[in-house]
């Protein structure tokens, strides 16, 4: 179901609307990391602007710093010059606090957040050591006796807006699923007056007994009853049955879904909060709200470098002090401590894995949207598939061919030339057949669709139906009834050709299976991952299409707002869930589970509710999902351990561990070794492999 179908342009009427758009709204600083993106109703600004604004500040604040390193009376000693002159301290001062404010400001409101949700992380550690070196430098410069640390501060607040930079324009902006689901629903109906004469009204204007009429091709606008017309309903996108319903006078109709054949008038039962897409997108809302708040490998460990920064400078200060040192001494140990503590590798080393994952996923063609829940792919031991789209192809196939007394080619000829000129979806497998066996057709005249019976039409002079088995039932025909059960048993629609009103042959279709899903779920299970079909479909066709594929277990005939609730049994086995889906009635689904797949073909509310997506649709790229997630996460730990590894040699030398012996690390040759492990961590990172 396209959104072309819609004209879904002015959406403002739709009660909807507001669904999702006040919720979760974080600032823009907590949004840098990322932690927690997945699927939040962002406005104000978007993801794009951001990249830009840390690109920007990144710039300006880098130009800025090198008269910085000029003015700085450590790196004029470290390099052996003497470039000083009156007031160059006061102008030094002016320079680092346009750093400190303009290019430091996302990393210190980004603090100010961490620290009120009481989760210290990544911008924590950042606004530490920037305040502390900006407060302490400052004091230096009007009296207080030690050094200045405004070139550590500057380049520290570089290296981190370049980090950010580079793994926000890896990464994809939020996610706008609940827009995406607002809009499915057309924007008007044509609502029936009393006279009989229709009128075209906003949605928002109808009421419960409303009268509606849909026409053929158009979307039901809202949930209701059919009090009068009968024909075939697409509910695919949202209920996940893969053939159209047959639907009749007081059948319930669903807002959102297809009306494929005849005119109907449909009264409305439910508007608004309370109809059936308003309530799947509460569902989304709730388990987007509940995804836990899990932090990314990097911030966790700057989370533990924070309080390690924290304790080791306190530490060092009442230690200095209890060794009888004046307390301006004891303050700069602290200061470089703390800010020694703060790896400027730190700020590149997951940001750049990030990059290099995500440009080697692009090739792969592999979407991530959720860089936490593609850390956590690789812990997934069991995937959930939705069957219809995903596992299969949506489309139906011609499986069998039975024919009474004629050759199949015969039976083929007769029904595809009259389904020629249908819409149905079983008219394309059966014209697909046709084609794949280079049957040239027939002309079709007289052609009639008998809602709910099948179609009939003339072919070289001679009458040819195509029906359903009802219609051989109601008119009392004979054929193999044993064939036509066990073609049932396994799910498969049939239908019957009549030639000149004598029955000739049966053709039976079922959504075919995708070649790729096979050789997907059968490279999980040799990784010892578990896979499980969810499908709205009955349970006879699940378990045809399970069998094919060797699936070790089945859910059937399961309501789309029950989807979650499998997701979330299956994860109350203690297992790592990834939901693979393609439609609105997987959304809620794979918002719950560990880790949300879309299959890039599905719908844009698939799409933008998943944590990553497939683009070329092959479910065989989950395993490269789980095997590049492993390795990326394998390079995070190396890269942060070159970042801390500089920390755990340098803090306890900067604290004065070796002043007894005469030996303090002195800012300048710890200048070197921050970059050197800068650079081991930029290396490292570019040697991130595939597989």
């Amino acid at each position: 179901m396209s959104h072309e179908q819609s004209n879904h342009n002015q959406q403002k009427d739709h009660q909807n609307h507001d669904h999702g758009q006040n919720s979760h709204q974080h600032n823009h600083e907590q949004d840098h990391d990322h932690e927690h993106q997945h699927g939040h109703g962002h406005e104000g600004h978007d993801h794009g602007a951001m990249v830009e604004d840390f690109k920007k500040r990144f710039y300006i604040s880098l130009i800025v710093t090198l008269p910085i390193l000029i003015l700085s009376p450590m790196i004029q000693k470290f390099i052996g010059i003497d470039f000083s002159f009156p007031y160059d301290q006061y102008i030094l001062f002016g320079l680092a606090t346009f750093v400190f404010f303009y290019g430091g400001w996302p990393f210190i409101t980004g603090a100010v957040d961490e620290l009120k949700q009481k989760n210290p992380g990544m911008m924590t550690l950042i606004g530490l050591a920037i305040v502390v070196a900006y407060v302490y430098s400052s004091l230096v410069v009007f009296g207080w006796s030690g050094r200045n640390f405004f070139w550590e501060l500057a380049t520290l607040i570089d290296i981190m807006l370049l980090g950010h930079w580079i793994e926000m324009k890896s990464v994809m902006g939020a996610s706008n699923a609940l827009q995406e689901l607002v809009k499915l629903m057309p924007n008007e109906a044509h609502r029936l007056k009393e006279n009989g004469e229709t009128e075209d009204v906003p949605l928002s204007e109808l009421h419960s007994e409303d009268l509606v009429l849909v026409k053929p091709g158009e979307k039901i606008p809202v949930d209701g009853e059919i009090t009068e017309g009968k024909s075939a309903i697409d509910e695919s996108m949202l209920t996940g049955e893969s053939m159209p319903v047959e639907k009749d006078v007081d059948d319930e109709v669903i807002g959102g879904s297809i009306n494929k054949e005849g005119s109907l008038t449909i009264q409305v039962k439910k508007t608004g909060d309370d109809t059936y897409l308003s309530q799947v997108i509460e569902l989304v809302q709730e388990a987007q709200g509940s995804k836990s708040r899990a932090q990314d490998f990097a911030n966790r460990a700057a989370k533990w470098l924070f309080y390690l920064a924290l304790g080791a400078g306190i530490t060092t200060f009442i230690v200095w002090l209890a060794l009888g040192y004046a307390l301006d001494i004891a303050l700069e140990r602290m200061v470089t401590v703390m800010v020694i503590t703060c790896p400027h590798a730190l700020g590149l080393a997951a940001p750049l894995v990030v990059a290099v994952s995500t440009s080697l996923s692009a090739k792969q063609g592999l979407l991530i949207r959720n860089r936490t829940q593609f850390e956590n792919a690789r812990n997934i031991d069991a995937v959930i598939f939705d069957k219809t789209g995903t596992l299969t192809k949506g489309e139906f196939g011609v499986t069998n061919v039975i024919s009474n007394k004629n050759e199949e080619s015969e039976v083929l000829y007769w029904a595809a030339s009259v389904e020629q000129n249908s819409e149905h979806p079983l008219a394309r497998g059966i014209l697909e057949k046709a084609r794949e066996k280079e049957i040239s057709l027939g002309k079709v005249e007289d052609f009639e669709s008998i809602t709910g019976k099948g179609l009939r039409g003339s072919v070289d002079g001679r009458e040819v139906k195509v029906m359903s088995p009802g219609y051989m039932k109601d008119e009392g025909y004979t054929y193999d009834t044993d064939a036509f059960n066990d073609l049932s048993e396994e799910g498969k629609t049939v239908v019957f050709v009549l030639l000149d009103d004598q029955f000739i042959g049966m053709v039976a279709m079922a959504d075919m299976v995708r070649d790729s899903a096979k050789e997907a779920i059968a490279e999980l299970k040799s990784n010892g991952i578990h896979s499980v079909m969810l499908t709205g479909d009955n349970q006879k066709v699940a378990n045809w299409v399970a069998e094919q594929l060797d699936i070790d277990e089945v859910y059937a005939e399961v309501l789309p707002d029950h989807k979650a609730d499998k997701v979330k049994e299956v994860q109350s086995q203690g297992r790592k869930v990834a939901m693979t889906g393609d439609g609105i009635n997987d959304a809620p689904a794979l918002a719950t589970a560990d880790v949300g797949i879309a299959i890039g073909s599905g719908t844009d509310v698939a799409v933008e509710t998943a944590d990553i997506v497939l683009v070329k649709s092959n479910p065989k790229d989950i395993v490269s999902i789980v095997s590049l997630s492993k390795n990326t996460y394998k390079k995070m730990v190396q890269n942060l351990w070159w970042a801390a590894g500089y920390n755990i040699f340098a803090i306890p030398l900067a604290a004065g561990v070796l002043a007894p012996i005469g030996f303090v690390l002195s800012p300048a040759v710890g200048a070197v070794l921050m970059s050197l492990s800068t650079v081991v961590v930029a290396i490292n990172a570019k040697l991130l492999k595939a597989e």
